[in-house]
């Protein structure tokens, strides 16, 4: 399990890195392409606030144009990106798409006792 607050992830090690590290804190996941502007807009936003949070979270970023990562996107049913997901003990909790500001994250954050 990564220990780091932010941290890739892929298809691969999706399980370990999220599902399984979800059950000692939340992990938001960021689903992401390097074609979409709205991404590039919310990543360092995201990353911050979650920096702020000192551990009571983690981001992971997941890249969906990398190797077999669209795979997931399907199984969270992702229909546009940027879309970033919360999860909690191994399950999806809430998730939000577009790019937004961190005080919308925070919010958002703040409404699922994170």
């Amino acid at each position: 399990m990564p220990q780091a607050a932010i941290f890739d992830t892929d298809l691969e090690h999706f399980d370990q890195d999220v599902l399984a590290a979800s059950q000692e804190a939340p992990v938001l996941v960021d689903f992401w392409a390097e074609w979409c502007p709205p991404c590039l807009v919310i990543a360092p936003i995201l990353e911050q606030v979650v920096r702020e949070r000192e551990g009571g979270v983690r981001l992971a970023k997941l890249e969906v144009d990398e190797g077999e990562n669209m795979k997931l996107a399907g199984r969270y049913a992702v229909r546009g990106f940027p879309t970033v997901i919360l999860f909690r003990d191994g399950e999806e909790v809430a998730r939000f798409s577009g790019a937004r500001s961190a005080g919308f994250i925070e919010d958002f954050l703040d409404e699922h006792g994170v």
